[in-house]
């Protein structure tokens, strides 16, 4: 993939893209609230290869090689503002038959990306997303906040985020634990999606209950299914991905 710093509003993203394949959609990673696009390690090259679809990987602003973010206070919509930087990018470099696969925040923005902009997203993988604030969510925030006091995780962080961790960290777990976050909801845009929507969740999710994928798959208008995996957490295209892989690349030839 080719590697390059794309600047979008002002802000440069790093991006790794390969559309050397004429015609055929564009899969498009949207990493998590702690993620970038080195995490993602060999998982998009091996969808692209099974599912002959090119491929985009980005890190989001203030994450992995992209510019630093402007302050951790994030506002109470600030994955609707992701969803809008997406869209810009996705202008500049012409895609319009993106196929979104996003995990955790990332399947969150890409729930938002297709309801507000349907005419750029064919198809929506929606990894461990969230539409709403959930107390086992809070939980796992705080949890990872100890971690984050208490191990090596800051450090083992620095490896992909270099000196921005504390302020993505801070991002992250201040506006997630924030009074006025726990309103936050965007069930009303759902009715919006009407491309197709392949909702995965692990059954040991520490971050979300089931209620997220059901009240997802029940709203939207177009078509949707539900995969649940067995005895698998927050991450499952790292945890199994050979079962995500599989039901992702059928999932994806079904509606090419």
């Amino acid at each position: 993939m080719e590697e390059r710093i794309i600047e979008v509003r002002g802000q440069k993203l790093y991006t790794a893209y390969n559309n050397s394949l004429e015609g055929k959609p564009v899969i498009v990673f949207l990493h998590d609230s702690l993620g970038c696009t080195q995490l993602w390690r060999d998982f998009p090259v091996k969808l692209s290869e099974a599912t002959g679809s090119n491929v985009l990987v980005y890190d989001r602003l203030g994450y992995g090689k992209s510019d630093p973010m402007l302050t951790h206070e994030r506002s109470v919509n600030y994955m609707e503002l992701e969803a809008d930087l997406l869209n810009d990018l996705l202008a500049q470099l012409n895609i319009n038959n993106a196929i979104l696969f996003g995990h955790s925040d990332g399947g969150t923005i890409a729930l938002i990306t297709a309801a507000k902009y349907p005419e750029r997203v064919k198809t929506v993988i929606c990894e461990a997303g969230h539409i709403f604030v959930e107390e086992v969510t809070l939980k796992g925030v705080y949890d990872a906040w100890d971690a984050y006091r208490t191990t090596n995780l800051a450090e083992r962080l620095q490896k992909y985020h270099g000196d921005k961790v504390e302020m993505l960290f801070k991002a992250w777990t201040e506006t997630w634990t924030r009074d006025d976050y726990r309103s936050w909801n965007i069930e009303s845009l759902l009715k919006n999606i009407q491309c197709p929507l392949l909702f995965i969740q692990g059954e040991a999710d520490e971050y979300g209950t089931f209620d997220q994928v059901e009240k997802t798959i029940s709203q939207v208008n177009g078509p949707s299914e539900k995969y649940i995996i067995p005895e698998t957490g927050h991450t499952p295209h790292k945890e199994v991905p050979e079962l995500v892989l599989k039901k992702t690349t059928d999932f994806i030839k079904q509606y090419s």
